[in-house]
């Protein structure tokens, strides 16, 4: 196969499955509305039901769901009616996924989603299926064709369930009025969360380098020496008078002085950049690139804190 026939063959599975998502959207009607308004109304879980390829989109569809504020559980079809029925509560809300709505398991398992829960909400591809018989309400995944050149192979039909599933995710966290620090609340361990929740106290070096003005020019090397951040803070009794850097030693060693006389007051650099130490740490980010530096100062209320450093930052994914 030439490259152009490869690229012609992409483009080609990506226009049809385009083209069955465009046919979704305008399928979206008050049956979605209310689907929508059933979960959010239930005062149980939400529980997800899928075989073969649907299983795989339940999976992904409960992932996205618990992470934006509807608590969620897979259920495997197979598993369901030999003994994993036990999972679902009257007061849940079953969500069952299957293009066909007749797959043997399927047919065999409805009838008790249907009793075991609240209410059951099909979504399919078949309107005239088992699935759809037993639903109370039914979301329509049908698709004209297939992305792959036999027709046969799951492409379109997951492509549209899982587009599906998003909506429904994304309508749940506007009816929870769901926000960012909410979403943070559910990945703490993440880039995304630490950049919307880590303040810059969870990144503060423990090391904290000092010296007053009158310090020498000795004392200054040896503070700055005793850190691995290449500074040092000038300070009488915490309050911040100035910093210091290893750039700072260099551009002073290129001048004609006597170095013997030098203290930390003639060399140091005044109004430092500082972040209050509970500020977020993407904020500290923020100042540290505007101003093309490696390391902020830390205050707590406006006295000497710490340091905090730009590689630090970016090793633990703040950006």
């Amino acid at each position: 196969m030439y490259t152009n026939d490869i690229i012609s063959n992409a483009k080609k599975t990506l226009e049809i499955e385009i083209s069955e998502l465009e046919k979704l959207r305008d399928r979206i009607d008050e049956d979605f509305e209310k689907a929508v308004k059933v979960i959010h109304a239930a005062t149980g879980k939400l529980i997800v039901v899928g075989i073969g390829k649907s299983a795989h989109v339940a999976n992904k569809m409960v992932a996205t769901l618990n992470s934006t504020g509807t608590p969620s559980q897979f259920l495997h079809a197979s598993e369901a009616i030999h003994g994993d029925l036990g999972v679902i509560q009257k007061q849940d809300v079953v969500l069952c996924i299957s293009n066909s709505g007749n797959s043997p398991e399927i047919v065999s398992l409805v009838p008790y989603l249907k009793d075991y829960s609240s209410s059951l909400i099909g979504m399919t591809g078949n309107k005239n299926s088992k699935l759809a018989e037993f639903s109370d309400l039914i979301l329509d995944t049908h698709v004209d064709v297939e992305a792959c050149p036999i027709k046969l192979a799951p492409t379109s039909s997951t492509t549209v369930q899982m587009a599906l599933g998003d909506a429904l995710a994304v309508s749940l966290m506007e009816l929870n009025n769901f926000k960012a620090n909410d979403f943070a609340k559910f990945h703490p361990g993440g880039s995304l969360g630490k950049n919307l929740i880590s303040k810059v106290d969870d990144f503060v070096s423990s090391q904290k380098p000092q010296v007053s003005e009158n310090d020498s020019l000795k004392d200054v090397i040896i503070s700055i020496s005793s850190s691995r951040h290449g500074i040092t803070v000038v300070t009488d009794k915490e309050n911040i008078i100035g910093v210091i850097t290893d750039g700072d030693l260099r551009r002073m060693l290129m001048n004609e002085i006597n170095i013997s006389e030098v203290s930390a007051k003639d060399i140091m650099s005044l109004n430092p950049k500082k972040v209050e130490r509970n500020s977020l740490a993407k904020d500290a980010m923020k100042i540290l690139k505007d101003n093309n530096i490696g390391q902020l100062v830390v205050t707590e209320n406006g006295k000497y804190f710490g340091i905090i450093d730009l590689h630090k930052l970016l090793d633990e994914g703040i950006n």
